[in-house]
């Protein structure tokens, strides 16, 4: 807490003040409704819902809809008009109406909003739909309006959301850190289970609606991730009759891909059903250069990688809603994803002593690799609506099942200084992995409403994953048998149990409003290495609590204040103790000793609509126990190795800013910027390991909307130096471009985009122990250039009436 005082404190002031400096201006009347979706009468949430002050169309009010789809909005005397818009659906404008003395109070009753599924020949949609939504408790993003992501994958989208980073090694961070948990649909997928975020690279962009950004959940989401939740929204309409999108990729380096997104709903019945193909080569490869020190004598090693993935991926997701009634709904759903991998790599290892002048030799090393990976996910959800609005009861069972199988060949050949062949040292070995998932989950949420504005909510949550890798790695004999490595073949088992239960309780006051929520989880995680009979039991009982306290302000602004209890438990990646084999010099493994860590987030944020978009803000701080963080250590024979360790603690704290704002009709901006300050203490692994960063990053998206169907859109990146308890990363940057136009009566789409147009996104980093130096600098994913087209079937593309570029409004 003596150190969580003095954080605070470091906050600068003025930051502070711009969240509080909000004129309080005196509202003597109010508007309100309920927004709903037509086809099925639900409400919709977080709705934009903005009132303008007629003749002179001046923004006097605005708020999003609750979770029943309510709002309520304080205005002055006058004469207004509302505007509703929500991401898919058409936006709306009421007729005017009046706010006086004699009749203060205004309810524009229930409002519908179709979603745009009739075609352009029947009706012209006259908005364009928000790419991005606000709202103090999260952020939703709408995946199709971003012409970037367009022939990309699920990787590509969340480089492109704010608040989000993706590394050049596919690590997705919120806010600078790892610790995320990414959800599909809400709840855990096997797209990320064994390979983390790695996974959402086989998941087309195509099918995917929308993503959302929770950074300080409450007790109703499972506690994993301090960071906050990534919630991937896939595609799934409802609408009668039927309807759909396909889509034809083709890019350079090789990428090629088709998608089909379709619904049909008749009656009581809705069909959905999604098919991704893709084939891509991805060529990547980077360079090191470490010095090791042993006693007065120094090792340099010079290290080049060059490697090809080509892989073949295949994804559909099926299902039916079956509505006994509008208030009684179930719904069936099967994914299975399968990928098939060949990865080639070449590394060349030179070394020197004391300087590059006087070599010891070189060794060349391959690594051919096949993968297979099929993936099944079956889900049943039932849905009922009682009487009240908003007294709904909901129960999902989910099984997924996993399997992976590797095979590597490992060819090395040693070469003396002068290039003649060292034959003695020449090696041939080979790895044999098959990896095992079956995860059972079911979960229960029960909504209440008490009285005018309160609310309850409850549910259990319960978790049961086994998971087993055989493992084993062999070199080849002179006579061509193979010898198994010692301590390279074991049979790691992981057993995990997780069983949950959380209550919520919320109400509202005038202008303020509160929810109070405690979690509480049961952990019970088992590893065993068979053929040792090593085993290690993990079983602890946590809770999680939550508190939000939000007040409306005057003049369209609203403040945030949130706590939240997170915790990161290792999962099988961070526990399995083998190693990759891929490098012979660098190896990469678990820590079956890990223990997990918890941190305690706190959050101020505000937010601010305006005419022309809208502006939040936020302050935020984490303390974390235990941090788990890759060290790496290098041995007397230069090897290195990197494994997940406990560190002491962290703590962070930053601020960070989004927009959405149109200058012009024809002109969109979306920004994000982050800046935080963090503070590593790794004394325990290393006395050295202890170090203070400041660190910022910021993404800035220009849209500009053209004459005859045209979009033009540029996004640039940058991610500053940042400090890690080992060394440092520098800086990131790159900049994406992409154009599209609309054809076939609009009915059709033709995008073509390149991203990181000038080839600049590196991972450079330098590391340093007590015995070596590195640096290195790695591209896994170079400059890509994709030509999309994409169809719509009965659906109607909502494009906003265009001026020129330069025109004036």
């Amino acid at each position: 807490m003596k150190y969580f005082n003095k954080s605070i404190l470091q906050i600068p002031t003025l930051l502070w003040l711009l969240l509080f400096s909000v004129g309080v201006a005196a509202q003597n009347a109010s508007v309100k409704g309920k927004l709903t979706e037509s086809s099925t009468a639900a409400p919709l949430a977080y709705a934009s819902v903005r009132l303008y002050q007629m003749p002179e169309k001046k923004l006097a009010g605005g708020a999003l809809t609750d979770e029943k789809g309510l709002f309520n909005i304080a205005l002055p005397l006058g004469v207004f008009t509302a505007e509703i818009e929500f991401i898919g659906f058409e936006t709306i404008k009421t007729p005017e109406f009046s706010l006086t003395k004699e009749h203060p109070q205004h309810d524009l009753g229930t409002l519908r909003l179709a979603a745009s599924a009739t075609t352009l020949d029947e009706v012209e949609v006259t908005a364009e739909k928000s790419s991005m939504v606000l709202a103090l408790d999260k952020k939703i993003f709408n995946v199709g309006k971003d012409l970037s992501n367009a022939g990309g994958s699920a990787t590509d989208i969340l480089t492109n959301i704010p608040s989000v980073t993706v590394d050049p090694e596919g690590t997705v961070k919120l806010r600078g850190s790892d610790n995320v948990r990414i959800l599909i649909d809400g709840k855990p997928s096997g797209l990320v289970s064994f390979k983390g975020s790695s996974g959402l690279q086989q998941l087309q962009a195509s099918m995917i609606d929308r993503v959302e950004i929770i950074t300080n959940p409450s007790a109703r989401y499972e506690a994993e991730g301090s960071a906050g939740i990534i919630n991937i929204i896939l595609k799934k309409d409802q609408k009668q009759g039927f309807n759909g999108s396909i889509e034809l990729i083709a890019g350079q380096p090789t990428n090629y891909g088709a998608a089909a997104n379709l619904n049909y709903r008749h009656r009581k019945i809705n069909f959905f059903i999604n098919y991704g193909f893709s084939y891509r080569v991805s060529p990547g490869g980077g360079t090191m250069f470490q010095e090791r020190f042993v006693g007065d004598t120094t090792f340099l090693l010079r290290q080049t990688t060059d490697n090809e993935m080509t892989g073949l991926n295949n994804n559909i997701r099926g299902g039916l809603d079956y509505f006994f009634s509008e208030n009684n709904i179930l719904t069936a759903s099967y994914l299975w994803r399968r990928s098939d991998a060949r990865r080639l790599s070449d590394i060349r290892y030179e070394d020197y002593l004391y300087n590059l002048s006087t070599p010891l030799g070189y060794t060349l090393r391959q690594q051919d690799e096949t993968e297979d990976e099929p993936n099944s996910e079956y889900s049943i959800v039932y849905k009922r609506k009682f009487g009240n609005e908003g007294h709904e009861l909901t129960a999902e069972a989910k099984y997924l099942n996993y399997w992976e199988r590797s095979d590597q060949m490992f060819p090395q050949q040693t070469f003396f200084p002068d290039g003649t062949e060292d034959i003695s040292k020449n090696i041939f070995q080979r790895s044999l992995n098959d990896e095992y998932e079956n995860q059972y989950l079911l979960q229960v949420d029960y909504v209440r409403p008490i009285g005018k504005d309160g609310k309850f909510e409850t549910g259990l949550r319960s978790s049961f994953r086994d998971m087993v890798n055989d493992y084993i790695v062999t070199e080849k004999n002179a006579d061509g048998s193979f010898t198994t490595l010692p301590g390279l073949d074991n049979y790691f088992i992981y057993k995990e149990n997780i069983n949950g239960a959380y209550a919520i309780y919320g109400n509202k006051h005038q202008k303020f409003s509160w929810q109070a929520g405690l979690r509480a989880e049961h952990t019970d995680v088992n590893t065993l290495l068979r053929e040792t009979n090593v085993e290690n039991p993990r079983n602890y009982f946590n809770f999680f609590p939550s508190l939000h306290l939000t007040y409306e302000l005057p003049k369209n602004n609203a403040i945030q204040w949130s706590y939240s209890r997170r915790v990161r438990r290792p999962v099988y990646n961070d526990l399995s103790p083998f190693v990759t084999f891929t490098d012979s010099r660098n190896f990469w493994s678990g820590n079956p000793d890990l223990n997990p860590e918890f941190s305690d987030v706190l959050e101020l944020g505000h937010i601010r609509y305006f005419d022309k978009g809208s502006f939040s803000s936020s302050i935020y701080y984490r303390h974390t126990e235990d941090k788990i963080d890759r060290i790496r250590q290098v041995d007397n024979a230069g090897n290195a190795t990197t494994r997940p360790e406990n560190l002491l603690r962290e703590n962070a704290f930053g601020v960070e800013f989004t927009t959405g704002y149109s200058p012009k009709k024809w002109w969109k901006l979306d920004m994000n910027f982050n800046f935080f300050h963090a503070e590593i203490d790794g004394s325990n692994i290393e006395t050295a390991y202890k170090t203070s960063t400041y660190s910022w990053f910021s993404r800035v998206t220009s849209k500009f909307i053209l004459p005859k169907n045209f979009d033009f859109q540029v996004r640039g990146n940058y991610e500053a130096p940042q400090k890690t308890a080992q060394g440092s990363r520098k800086a990131l940057y790159f900049i994406d471009l992409a154009a599209s136009k609309d054809i076939l009566r609009n009915k059709g789409t033709l995008t073509l985009n390149v991203s990181d147009l000038f080839n600049t996104r590196k991972m450079r980093t330098v590391t340093e122990g007590d015995n070596f130096r590195s640096e290195s600098d790695f591209q896994w994913r170079r400059r890509q250039v994709n030509l999309t087209f994409n169809y719509r079937i009965n659906q109607g593309k909502q494009v906003a009436k265009k001026k020129p570029a330069g025109a004036e409004e």
